[in-house]
C-alpha cells in the first residue's frame, strides 16, 4: 500500500472518530439537561420530607438518579444493589430494607 493510500485512510478514520466525538457531545448536552430536570424533580420530592435517596437497594439499571462514578441519572447504575446507586423510599424506611448486600443506607456505601 503506498504512503499516499496510507494517508487517506488514517485522515479518513481520524476524520470518523470526530464526526462522532461531535455528534456524542451534542447528545451529551441535551441528555444533561433531561438529567437536570430529573434531578429538580428528585430534589423537590426529597425536601417534601415525604422521600429519602436509599443507597445500595437499587437493582441494576434501575436508580433513580446520579449519585457518584458508575453513575450519571435515573437508569444507569450497572450492577444490582450499587453502593452509590439510590432509589427514592417513602420517609423512615431506608434503613430497614435489606438487600443480598445488607440494609440501604442514608449515605452512599463503599
Amino acid at each position: 500500500m503506498s504512503h499516499r493510500t496510507s494517508s487517506v485512510l488514517v485522515i479518513s478514520a481520524f476524520a470518523t472518530a470526530l464526526g462522532a466525538l461531535s455528534a456524542a457531545s451534542a447528545s451529551a448536552e441535551e441528555f444533561t439537561d433531561a438529567q437536570k430536570k430529573i434531578q429538580a424533580e428528585h430534589t423537590a420530592l426529597v425536601k417534601s420530607g415525604k422521600v429519602e435517596p436509599c443507597f445500595g437497594t437499587a437493582l441494576k439499571g434501575q436508580n433513580d438518579c446520579y449519585a457518584g462514578a458508575g453513575t450519571t441519572c435515573a437508569g444507569t447504575s450497572m450492577t444490582d444493589y450499587q453502593g452509590n446507586a439510590f432509589k427514592l423510599v417513602p420517609k423512615g424506611s431506608c434503613t430497614a430494607m435489606s438487600t443480598p448486600k445488607g440494609p440501604g443506607s442514608l449515605t452512599p456505601k463503599a
